[in-house]
């Protein structure tokens, strides 16, 4: 029988989420326009959440449950949907949190720009939200520059949508390679850089069709307000920027390009260098800000990432 929607496989992943799932997986349900297939991984949940996801699968049809297996964390769990889920029925293929609020047209509207730019993936701005009841837009959609893959994601991965061709192509590289991508810590930023690596057509779009739930146990978060900056800012100062893109570099296999030779050395003649280039490096101003402020200072402890012996060296 001929489709008359697109078909999209919701790939969901959940840990300890009871308190926010039941909202999700409703606003994934009541997508408009497009028929939906929802595949959800439990990361070893102590609470309800197992229940939930059972008690939903048996009153429909569109959910299937992966048998539960410890992943240790959300980019190990989306890692381990890409690679085992039945991608090859269906016409695209998008990641959700489990405690988000997806608008009804989110994925139709996806679908729409994917099929008018003939992209390969689509992410977009997200509005977060608080239990106080604020709101506040987070804009990704800053022009994407030449290496900026190196440096960040394309945004949240839970706007992501991908063209079967090419979560086909990025299933079977993680199959290929799901040893060397296990310490990789940001699935979206991971994605993002396969698919610009590779040449792939990627857009990000400045509206927002979705609701990004703020809590105390977020993964990554908004980065809203000083105390998160902070965080942030001590997180890079220990060297795990460095670390995570020298990573991505080596289990992607560009690690010859001109920046990421620049960081592997971290001299302060290749910092310069890089501080000079920074403009093709983030997308968004402030960012380039704060990656020059890192870029100034030596890694904390005097501490570098040797990609080749995946050692600290002094």
């Amino acid at each position: 029988m001929l489709r008359t929607k697109p078909q999209i496989a919701v790939l969901l992943t959940t840990f300890n989420g009871e308190a926010y799932l039941n909202a999700q997986l409703k606003s994934i349900e009541n997508q408009l326009d497009v028929e939906v297939l929802i595949v959800a991984s439990d990361d070893g949940s102590s609470d309800h959440t197992p229940q939930l996801l059972n008690e939903a699968l048996a009153v429909d049809r569109r959910i299937t449950l992966l048998p539960s297996q410890k992943q240790g964390g959300a980019a190990a769990n989306f890692f381990r949907l890409l690679r085992d889920a039945d991608l090859t029925q269906v016409d695209y293929v998008a990641l959700s949190d489990q405690d988000d609020i997806w608008l009804a047209d989110k994925l139709s509207h996806a679908v729409q720009v994917i099929a008018t730019n003939n992209l390969d993936a689509y992410s977009s701005n997200v509005m977060a939200f608080w239990t106080d009841g604020k709101q506040k837009l987070i804009n990704k959609a800053q022009p994407q520059r030449q290496w900026d893959y190196m440096f960040e994601s394309a945004g949240p991965g839970c706007t992501f949508v991908l063209t079967q061709k090419f979560a086909l192509d990025l299933q079977q590289f993680l199959i290929a390679n799901q040893q060397k991508c296990q310490p990789i810590a940001l699935h979206d930023w991971y994605i993002y850089a396969f698919a610009r690596s590779r040449g792939f057509k990627w857009f990000i779009d400045n509206e927002s069709h979705m609701l990004y739930r703020q809590h105390e146990s977020n993964v990554v978060g908004a980065n809203v307000g000083v105390k998160a900056k902070l965080v942030r800012w001590e997180k890079l100062r220990e060297g795990w920027l460095v670390k995570q893109t020298l990573l991505i570099a080596d289990v992607l296999g560009y690690n010859d390009t001109w920046p990421i030779q620049r960081l592997k050395r971290y001299h302060i003649i290749d910092r310069l260098a890089l501080i000079a280039n920074v403009n093709k490096l983030r997308r968004r101003l402030r960012d380039r800000i704060a990656l020059v402020l890192f870029l100034l200072l030596p890694l904390k402890n005097e501490c570098q990432y040797d990609i080749k012996s995946k050692s600290h060296i002094k």
